[in-house]
């Protein structure tokens, strides 16, 4: 054990940037030049010599290792090719394995063979004799990818299991694994019953209440909705981040950052994706990018590979088991994630190159209880066909609108499924992302205001595809409606503690906004039977259902609801310049007919396949390499 003390005591006198440099030239795996072209980019970020000749290329991750291993004294072990011990790895604990970036792979006689990708010192000897107090240690050199791979090996079911449930064991109640509680059911069935029994003793009173309240809680959901907006349109006055502050950034304060990549079925579009991220403007040696691979999906597994990704990519493959949903891929990716701050992006995003640094600046700038900044979301192919035109103002008025103007007044924020940043510590804390949500963004950034933490909005855009077709885009909206019913249910089973923990204001944003906008979306064919009806009848058949009150609601409704709904998409075409979209936002009420269907499957589905995760495909717009082949914006 003295032997191994020394060694490690000399490993950490040795200047370790000169001597890995000069080693390196001396292989002849670096020239002069380059070495020196290495150093000038240490000397700008601040980041470690061998991190940064990884990320510009010069060296294979392999053979860097090699030559440290001969610096620190050590053999070299390549665990890809060695038989892994799991009941011994399995007696550590795998976050603290991903953390401190040592593994222990083997027996001999007496001795503990750890393999470790950082330089060694005495510290790690602590923690190894944390598990194993009288162990004789055998220390050796691996990589960083080595290192994930045997974790992953070695603890396959133990990341799964963390990965599906580890929400559930955390907080059950903030988890939508149980879809109905038993007092849910017990209120559902009073309601329908009671519903049941006043048609039949009291139709005619029955229906004038059930008219009243749905004509109410539309009112309310497009007043709450034009409220917020127009706080947002305010908001869009003022520019949270300028460029001033991004040119003054410096690359060396950069913190390493996290990108996650879920991609399922996406091979055609793998080569796209690796062309956006090259051009974000951050440091390469500071991203870690975690390119997340269902491990039953060999053709975008290959189309990866082929794609021959730069070196900071690393594939992260999801053990398979269900739900096979995003959140779940994205817990995997938490796991193994270890930058400070970590994003998701879809395989065919395109963020603007600043984003990364404009987010660092928003945390810096914002409150300590700041978990998360959401960029604005916007299509590319705006123009393709009435569908995606219509998506492009929905999202132009959400991102642009809405989303700043429940920033302004401080509600709760329903996250987008893409470009939404977070400090990875406490997205630790709330248990990650829920995998039986089916819009786990949403109920996130929910959960997330309900512990106490708030959620903002960064003047940035990601560009990504409209759904160009309509079952497609059925499929995907449907999936989008059941998950807000989904989060409903979750975080209304104990309206109490919900009400103490959120507060008042917090808890009917909420309300109007996840559990307003699906019942909208079913309430809109009742009044627009109610006149279709008045149309073909006359007003006397319908008289009964409209008292005073209710019938200047529902005119109100009528004439004045839509008409706001399809004010607040033209105000859309503005920030964006989109003016060419200004008279389809007359066609709203069609939009809107595709929503209602959309939302009775949803609730169909709530009942019948609550898990059930509808994959919507990308890589289908015609527009897609044209714009990915233009300039960056």
């Amino acid at each position: 054990m003295s032997e191994t003390h020394s060694r490690l005591s000399s490993s950490v006198s040795v200047p370790a940037p000169f001597r890995l440099g000069a080693a390196l030239v001396q292989d002849g795996l670096l020239t002069a030049q380059e070495l020196q072209r290495a150093l000038d980019v240490q000397a700008r970020t601040g980041e470690r010599l061998g991190r940064i000749l990884i990320a510009l290329g010069l060296v294979k991750r392999q053979q860097l290792y090699q030559v440290l291993a001969k610096i620190w004294g050590l053999p070299f072990v390549d665990l890809l090719q060695t038989s892994l011990d799991k009941k011994l790895a399995q007696l550590f604990d795998p976050q603290v394995l991903v953390r401190e970036r040592f593994f222990p792979f083997a027996r001999r006689g007496s001795r503990l063979l750890v393999a470790t990708a950082e330089k060694p010192n005495p510290a790690l000897l602590e923690r190894i004799r944390a598990t194993l107090p009288k162990a004789s240690v055998e220390l050796y050199v691996t990589t960083e990818w080595d290192i994930d791979y045997a974790i992953r090996h070695c603890f396959r079911h133990h990341i799964l299991d963390r990965a599906v449930h580890g929400l559930y064991y955390r907080n059950p109640a903030e988890c939508a694994f149980t879809v109905l509680t038993f007092w849910q059911y017990l209120a559902l069935a009073l309601i329908l019953i009671s519903l049941v029994l006043g048609l039949y003793f009291s139709l005619r009173e029955t229906l004038i209440v059930l008219n009243f309240l749905v004509n109410v809680a539309f009112l309310g959901s497009v007043l709450f909705k034009f409220g917020v907006s127009l706080a947002g349109a305010k908001y869009d006055q003022i520019e949270p981040i300028t460029e001033a502050e991004v040119a003054a950034l410096q690359e060396e304060d950069l913190p390493t950052y996290t990108i996650l990549v879920p991609a399922y079925r996406e091979a055609n579009v793998i080569p796209l994706l690796l062309a956006n991220l090259r051009r974000l403007d951050y440091p390469p040696e500071k991203l870690e990018i975690l390119l997340l691979l269902e491990e039953d999906d060999h053709q975008t597994i290959e189309a990866a590979r082929a794609a021959n990704p730069p070196q900071q990519v690393t594939f992260v493959f999801i053990p398979k088991g269900q739900p096979q949903t995003k959140p779940k891929a994205c817990n995997v990716g938490l796991f193994f994630a270890r930058g400070e701050y970590l994003v998701i992006y879809d395989a065919e995003d395109r963020p603007d190159p600043d984003q990364l640094k404009k987010a660092v600046i928003a945390f810096r700038k914002g409150p300590p209880n700041l978990v998360c900044v959401q960029a604005a979301l916007n299509y590319y192919n705006h123009d393709e066909n009435f569908l995606t035109r219509m998506f492009t103002l929905e999202y132009s008025y959400w991102f642009d609108y809405m989303l700043p103007g429940l920033d302004k007044l401080r509600l709760p924020i329903p996250l987008g499924g893409t470009s939404n940043h977070f400090r990875t510590d406490v997205l630790r804390q709330l248990g990650g992302w829920d995998p039986f949500n089916v819009t786990e963004d949403a109920d996130l950034g929910i959960r997330a205001a309900a512990n106490g933490y708030v959620v903002g909005v960064i003047n940035s855009t990601t560009y990504e595809e409209a759904n160009n077709h309509l079952w497609n885009w059925i499929r995907q909206r449907s999936r989008w409606i059941k998950g807000y019913l989904q989060t409903v249910l979750v975080h209304t089973r104990s309206p109490l503690l919900l009400l103490t923990r959120a507060g008042l204001r917090n808890t009917a944003g909420f309300l109007m906004l996840i559990g307003g906008s699906p019942l909208t979306f079913l309430a809109a064919p009742i009044l627009w039977s109610f006149y279709l009806l008045y149309l073909l009848t006359g007003t006397r058949a319908l008289d009964f259902l409209f008292p005073p009150l209710t019938l200047y609601i529902s005119l109100f409704n009528l004439l004045f609801g839509n008409g706001l709904m399809i004010y607040l998409n033209m105000l859309a075409v503005f920030k964006r310049h989109y003016y060419h979209l200004l008279l389809y936002t007359l066609l709203n009420p069609v939009y809107w007919i595709l929503h209602s269907v959309a939302s009775y499957k949803a609730l169909w589905q709530l009942l019948t396949r609550p898990f059930y995760w509808e994959k919507t495909i990308h890589g289908i717009s015609r527009e897609l390499r044209s714009f990915d082949q233009s300039p960056a914006s």
